[in-house]
Parts: C-alpha cells; structure tokens; sequence
C-alpha cells in the first residue's frame, strides 16, 4: 500500500473516531498531494509523498516560529499536535550505530583515508540517508570517523 494510500484509510479511521486534529492534518496532507498530482500530471511516487509530507512538517514548524514570536500558545500546541500526526509518515530516523556504518561503507567505497576526504564519502553516503538523518548528523559521524 502507498503512502496515499494509507492517508486515505487514516483519514476514515480518523473520521469514524472524531478525531479532528488528525483528521484536518491528514486532509491537509492529501490536498497538498493532489495538487502535486494534479501539477505534475500524473500519480506520483512514495519518494514525492515523502517529500511532500516534510514540506507539510517544515510549514508546521515555520508557524510554530511564528506563533512563539507572537506569544500565541494554542497555535504552537496545535502545530505540535500536527507534527506528531505527520512524523507517523516519515521513515524511522537511523541508530547512532546504523549511521556509522553506513558511514563505514561510503567511506570504504570512496577510498577516503582523511578529512580532506570528505566530500567524496558525503556524496556516496547522502543519497543512502533517505531522510532518515540529517546532513549534519552524518558529517559528525564521517568527520569522527576520518580523524
């Protein structure tokens, strides 16, 4: 089953329970799919709903800036709340130790034998991440390892 898919029954379970944040967040989600689906012309793939679940996660966050500045408390709550709704949909982020040896491979890969390195065994490890570690996660664990 695709992540539209799973959007789509959620979005009934969520309805059949009254559960109302999730049920506008998961909504908000499938709008933003279609759209996509609808500009691209065509049905896109899980890597485009993962991107469009974490442009959805990142506008949560921008507001809950934004309500923080503007001393808004239930706005921040309710992006929380809508944040966790959508983390559901990301990939489990990486282990520490699953991490380093990915890292381990790249670096082996790339031949890398020092920091100077680096740049190399980043564009081979990267691409591996999936989103389930951030670029600055993996330069620590790579900067660690080539020292």
């Amino acid at each position: 089953m695709d992540l539209k898919s799973t959007l789509q029954s959620d979005l009934k379970d969520a309805m059949r329970h009254g559960e109302e944040t999730r049920k506008s967040t998961i909504r908000m989600a499938l709008s933003a799919i279609k759209l996509a689906e609808v500009e691209k012309i065509g049905a896109l793939d899980d890597v485009e709903y993962m991107t469009i679940i974490k442009k959805e996660i990142k506008s949560r966050r921008d507001a809950i800036a934004d309500a923080t500045r503007a001393n808004r408390p239930e706005l921040i709550k309710q992006a929380d709340e809508e944040i966790a709704v959508l983390q559901v949909y990301m990939p489990a982020p990486l282990s520490q130790e699953e991490l380093e040896n990915l890292a381990k491979t790249a670096i082996s890969e790339a031949g890398a034998t020092s920091i100077r390195d680096m740049r190399q065994v980043m564009q081979i490890l990267l691409p591996r991440l999936q989103d389930r570690a951030t670029g600055d996660q993996a330069s620590q664990v790579v900067r660690k390892l080539l020292q």
